[in-house]
């Protein structure tokens, strides 16, 4: 008998207005995975405790909070590999993200982490008082679970008011980033990206929807490369992100998450997934 997979749902909380997107993704890949032979078991954060099923031989996981990641810890302990790794889904949290990605070198707008309490953001009081506006508020933590984790801002009295707001559920860190105008860009990848080695990596972009183009020409191959290596960075091998093409054709990559809903090219993308992970599972029972 073939071993078993694990998938593991993201957290319905974190997957605002796309849980349908999300669940689908995951249950295809199951998919593709059970018609190879693997008996695929799909669980909820929830109940990843329970039932008496044997241990699988590989998780693929979208699961995001740090209570289902220390469960899966201790079956990474076990040798069971994880897709994507258990470091990489945390460090996608904002307030590692982007350190890793300035020592990277990876093109962002300017981000500053700061604490949301308020005399923590008093004492950053020149940062603010120099600041240019318009710019943008995120919660320091995961990405966006519901409306006010990231905000728009146009002055120092609304940052105020969304740091504070912030705050006042319990977000200890926010990140401030400049606002970088531009066409608005999502992509898409899957694959372990080598430094100045794309091959290998399935690779997809297309413009964000309700925004007004100016469509200014870029590089897709210098897209790829900033995207590339964002996810070398975090250690990520299922992701994907936005970036902002400006009007002199720069790159700015402003989010990078891991195993987005891939809902434009699910069916692609889950094939590609499922080849990834079938190619894990046997370089693992070939050693």
């Amino acid at each position: 008998m073939m071993p078993c997979c694990w998938g593991v749902f993201r957290e319905r909380q974190h997957s605002p207005g796309r849980e349908f997107d999300d669940t689908e993704i995951l249950k295809l890949v199951a998919k593709h995975l059970e018609a190879t032979g693997y008996r695929v078991i799909l669980k909820t954060p929830e109940n990843l405790g329970g039932g008496d099923e044997p241990l699988p031989a590989l998780v693929f996981l979208m699961c995001e909070r740090t209570d289902a990641l220390a469960f899966l810890e201790t079956l990474k302990a076990k040798g069971i590999p994880h897709v994507n790794p258990l470091q990489a889904v945390l460090n996608t949290y904002r307030d590692r993200m982007i350190r890793l990605l300035v020592a990277a070198a990876v093109p962002i707008p300017e981000s500053h982490i700061v604490p949301s309490d308020p005399s923590g953001l008093d004492q950053n009081v020149t940062l603010l008082g120099t600041y240019r506006f318009p710019a943008w508020v995120k919660r320091g933590d995961v990405h966006n679970t519901r409306e006010g984790d990231v905000e728009f801002v146009r002055s120092p009295e609304e940052l105020r008011e969304a740091v504070a707001a912030l705050h006042g559920r319990g977000i200890p860190r926010v990140v401030l980033q400049r606002h970088v105008a531009g066409d608005l860009i999502k992509f898409y990848g899957v694959g372990r990206p080598r430094r100045g080695d794309r091959s290998g990596v399935w690779f997809r972009w297309f413009y964000h929807r309700d925004q007004q183009l100016a469509r200014h020409p870029f590089s897709e191959k210098a897209l790829q490369t900033v995207a590339g290596r964002a996810a070398r960075a975090l250690g990520l091998e299922i992701y994907g992100g936005d970036a902002i093409v400006t009007s002199d054709g720069e790159i700015f990559l402003i989010d990078i998450n891991a195993w987005p809903s891939f809902a434009l090219y699910r069916e692609e993308a889950s094939h590609q997934i499922a080849q990834w992970l079938l190619r894990l599972l046997t370089d693992r029972t070939s050693r």
